[in-house]
This record gives structure tokens, C-alpha cells and sequence, in this order.
């Protein structure tokens, strides 16, 4: 496995990435308390495609940390910042090689299903003390929505990445 260099290029790249990110979350999303739908998956994609599992989990947890400290939209809370990592690592681990429709599905439902749904969903009981049962099925909903909408959304992405990646990455 390549190891990943932070280079003034990749540390520039990344930057901008978790700006982007950041914009999307914070500006361009529709979110109520327990409901988040956007694009802000996009750049971590990005970061995921081009600089693999580290990286991406990196520039996911620090656009977290900074989204909600610039720009709360609740309290600041930990497990959501460790999720955001958690949701890049899983996309750089899946798609930082090869880009194909199943790596790209099996890292999504993975994502959304499993950090999102149950791990997310957990860390709203807790902050909010809802119980997580009641909960659920209103997540369950996003994340079903949100699996349809990213699948092909990254499968676009990377179809541009193959194209012009390389320009960018290094």
C-alpha cells in the first residue's frame, strides 16, 4: 500500500477540500435537528479518490471540527467529528485504488448504514437524550435517500477524477 506524503500540493488540495465541505455542510444543505441531506460527501470523495483512507478521514473530521465551531448549527459534540473521520477512511479505503460501481455502493452503505444511521443516530441520543428507537425510522429514511443520491454522484466524480485527477492530486 502507498504511503500517503503530505506535500504543499496535497496540504493545499485538502485545504480546499475542507472548505468546500464546509460550505456545502454549513450553507447549501437542508437540515432540521436529526435530518441532514446535501452534497457535502462530494469533497470528501474527492479527498478520499485522490489521497486515500487518511487523508480524507482527516479533512472530513477537521471540516467537522471547524464547521461547528465557525458555524454551529447545535452544540459542538466529539462523536460526530470521529464519524466524520470514520465516513472519509471508509471512502479512501474503498475508492482510493479503483472507482467501480460496487467499491463505490459497498463504501456508501457503509457509510450510511452503519456510521451514519447507527453510530450518527446514537450520538443525537445521546447529546439530545431522544431515545434511539424513536429515531430511527425518520434516519433510516435520510440515509436510504442519501444511499440513492451518492452512488451515482461519486460514480460522476470519479469518472471526472479519471480524467483529470492526476492535474489535480500531485
Amino acid at each position: 500500500m502507498e504511503k500517503f506524503r503530505f506535500t504543499v500540493k496535497s496540504i493545499t488540495n485538502l485545504a480546499l477540500l475542507t472548505a468546500l465541505e464546509i460550505v456545502l455542510s454549513r450553507f447549501l444543505s437542508f437540515s432540521v435537528w436529526n435530518v441532514k441531506i446535501g452534497f457535502s460527501f462530494v469533497p470528501i470523495a474527492v479527498a478520499a479518490m485522490l489521497y486515500g483512507p487518511v487523508a480524507a478521514g482527516i479533512t472530513a473530521a477537521v471540516a467537522d471540527f471547524l464547521g461547528a465551531v465557525l458555524f454551529p448549527i447545535g452544540p459542538y459534540f466529539p462523536g460526530f467529528t470521529l464519524t466524520a473521520f470514520l465516513m472519509g477512511a471508509v471512502l479512501g479505503l474503498f475508492l482510493r485504488r479503483e472507482q467501480n460501481w460496487w467499491r463505490i455502493a459497498a463504501a456508501v452503505v457503509i457509510n450510511q448504514f452503519i456510521l451514519g444511521l447507527f453510530l450518527n443516530t446514537y450520538w443525537i441520543a445521546v447529546l439530545y437524550k431522544s431515545p434511539f428507537g424513536a429515531l430511527l425510522p425518520v434516519r433510516a429514511a435520510q440515509s436510504a435517500l442519501l444511499t440513492a443520491v451518492q452512488i451515482p454522484v461519486i460514480h460522476a466524480v470519479a469518472r471526472l477524477l479519471k480524467r483529470y485527477g492526476e492535474k489535480v492530486a500531485r
